[in-house]
């Protein structure tokens, strides 16, 4: 199977070619099986690559498929080549088996679309940019599916370019903003390499890892932060995160894929992919902790304030990816990629969760002002909702749970300092979890006529929730030792972690965030759903009153559009119409318009010459004879 590993990226290219060019014959039906077919067949391919590695010794388990010489000029060369290891299959299962759902739920969400074709063949060159950039074995082939991914959802989030509203504006500028804030961190990724390969003098992973010691710790650090300038702007970090909560306009299954299995991850894949050059250069390193933390706690406060279902969700996966920056920040890389797995379980499951309430609720309605005991109408989409928003909370025992204070648990060892910032996020992230679950679904209606037309979605929508369910649920055991346990498995892809806890602290730990996720739980409890008069209902009031001047500043997302609009869009905008006006308008347009004029002058003198007259040609001819004799005198 690892030389047949070509066939990951063969079958989705397929999928997308195949309904590009014969879908409109196929129909929604063939459109939807060859779609969905051909991620399952590369999740297959996933899984034999995944046994192949793991009956190989965990010494052995890198290997190099080359597939082609692709770019060779003087010295430089980057191969078509996939890397097949630990950390690159992990994520191909995510991306396959995740994009798998989501591609069948897509079937009964996009039903009746006029561009259904349309939507499917972005859908499966999202996945196929996706896998290029995990596997590619170098620096030039990442950035291929790199800019690839960044293409694809410019097309999905303004997938209905013609369509606006009060909540995203025009959603054909949410996709254009996605497009060009990513552009500034590709600019640092673009860098980043042309600074490797001078220093270095190759792009490949292993040649750099084996020469890595060559690098100043300067220079380590110079790529670093450029590097993580990059992954700022693809997984959504103060301060570029502003792309994600637009990238809602898309249609929700587009919101899953976005969010949960692809393109956010590739940021904190690629620093993972590198540990070796951060572990150069731990200035860098500790400021991706600190914007990962940062951004997890902003990006939570926001949470907690917003109404629109899905908009909770998105700043929710901000925070969760600060928390992964912040465990890759640390170097607790195969904890941050354990985040990022169970991550992809519960928030694709809570995002098409919200997908079947949109879809349930008559005008696609997602204010939860306007819900409440949805849980009457909808009872499968509530447990479904309900156990994501557990998973997310970190409530004990379940995916999240595990996976995110094991990075609190390496993050409480380099400072501690970061950990408060990040237990305290916790917190705010229970909250905010449980405050979408009592307002949307429990409690009492708050629109009658919403209520009354809601209705659960069908079994289409719903089969592969439960996947996703299920794996929300038991996630964590992927990391227990009783199982397998990843940490281990990654170790040969991003090294042996240098802190190892004992027992004792790990325990006490876990008991802490357990208390602190089921705190949470309990103030979302009085806040929005205990009568405030009750004991939970004054303690959970009392702590509203005392977070409230920080409220509407949270509620404006931290002015951060605000400020972004008003100090570099508006400067841009203003520079633009002045130099369309002076330089394009006054002296370009000025100046192709002369030429113009003066050739139409020219052209009218010399209309009169030619007005076919015999006198007026017989003047011409002598006028020619006396200069011409002229000529010839004054110049003998």
């Amino acid at each position: 199977m690892l030389e047949l590993a070509w066939l990951i990226l063969v079958f989705p290219a397929l999928g997308a070619l195949v309904n590009l060019f014969v879908g409109d014959k196929l129909g929604e039906r063939g459109i939807h099986v060859v779609a969905s077919g051909m991620v399952v067949l590369s999740f297959v391919v996933s899984l034999g690559l995944f046994f192949g590695l793991a009956g190989l010794d965990e010494h052995h388990r890198t290997i190099t498929v080359h597939l082609w010489d692709w770019i060779t000029v003087g010295s430089f060369h980057a191969p078509a080549a996939l890397l097949i290891d630990p950390l690159s299959v992990t994520m191909a299962l995510v991306v396959t088996g995740v994009g798998a759902l989501i591609h069948f739920y897509a079937g009964g969400y996009m039903h009746g679309e006029q561009n259904f074709q349309r939507f499917f063949v972005y859908l499966n060159f999202f996945i196929l940019a996706m896998l290029v950039l995990i596997l590619s074995n170098n620096f030039v082939g990442m950035f291929v599916g790199w800019e690839g991914v960044g293409l694809a959802s410019y097309l999905l989030i303004g997938f209905y370019f013609d369509r606006h509203d009060e909540a995203y504006g025009h959603y054909a500028d949410a996709g254009k903003k996605a497009f060009l804030v990513n552009r500034i961190g590709d600019f640092g990724m673009m860098l980043a390499v042309f600074l490797i390969w001078t220093s270095v003098g190759t792009v490949v992973f292993g040649e750099i890892h084996d020469n890595a010691g060559a690098l100043s710790t300067g220079a380590a650090t110079a790529i670093c932060l450029l590097l993580l300038l990059a992954a700022t702007g693809k997984s959504a970090q103060l301060p570029l995160f502003v792309w994600l909560p637009d990238a809602m306009a898309g249609p929700t299954p587009v919101s899953a894929l976005i969010h949960a299995a692809t393109m956010v991850t590739a940021g904190i894949y690629m620093v993972a992919r590198t540990h070796f050059l951060w572990e150069l250069a731990p200035a860098a390193g500790s400021l991706a902790a600190w914007v990962g933390g940062l951004t997890a706690l902003m990006a939570a406060t926001i949470a907690l304030t917003q109404v629109d279902l899905k908009k909770i969700l998105a700043y929710s996966t901000i925070s969760q990816l600060g928390f992964m920056m912040l465990g890759v920040g640390v170097g607790a890389y195969a904890f941050a990629i354990f985040h990022l797995v169970t991550h992809a379980f519960f928030k694709a499951l809570l995002f098409l969760a919200a997908g079947n309430v949109m879809h349930g609720l008559p005008g696609g309605e997602l204010d939860i002002r306007k819900m409440g005991n949805l849980r009457a109408k909808m009872p499968t989409t509530f447990l479904l909702f309900l156990i994501g928003a557990s998973a997310l909370a970190g409530l004990p025992l379940l995916s999240g749970f595990f996976s995110k204070d094991g990075i609190l648990l390496h993050v409480a060892n380099f400072n501690i300092l970061l950990y408060l910032i990040g237990l305290f996020t916790a917190l705010l992230t229970a909250i905010y979890s449980f405050r979408a679950v009592f307002m949307a679904f429990l409690g009492e209606a708050r629109d009658q006529n919403i209520h009354e037309h809601a209705h659960e979605s069908p079994a289409v929508m719903t089969r592969p929730l439960w996947v996703l369910a299920a794996l929300a649920i038991v996630g964590g055991v992927l990391n227990l030792p009783v199982a397998l346990t990843m940490e281990h498995y990654l170790e040969a892809a991003v090294g042996v972690p240098a802190f190892h806890p004992d027992i004792t602290m790990e325990f006490v730990l876990l008991a802490v965030s357990a208390v602190v996720a089921l705190a949470g739980v309990g103030l979302a409890y009085g806040r929005y759903l205990k009568d405030p008069s009750t004991g939970v209902g004054r303690i959970s009031g009392g702590v509203a009153r005392l977070v409230s001047p920080l409220e509407l500043a949270a509620r404006n997302k931290w002015y951060v559009d605000e400020v972004y609009a008003a100090w570099i869009v508006s400067p841009l905008l203003g520079l633009s119409g002045w130099f369309n006006q002076v330089v394009d308008q006054g002296v370009v347009d000025r100046a192709v318009n002369l030429v113009g004029q003066v050739n139409l002058s020219l052209g009218g003198s010399l209309r009169n010459v030619h007005n076919g007259l015999v006198p007026t040609y017989a003047l011409s001819l002598f006028c020619g004879v006396v200069a011409l004799l002229l000529w010839f005198v004054i110049g003998g």
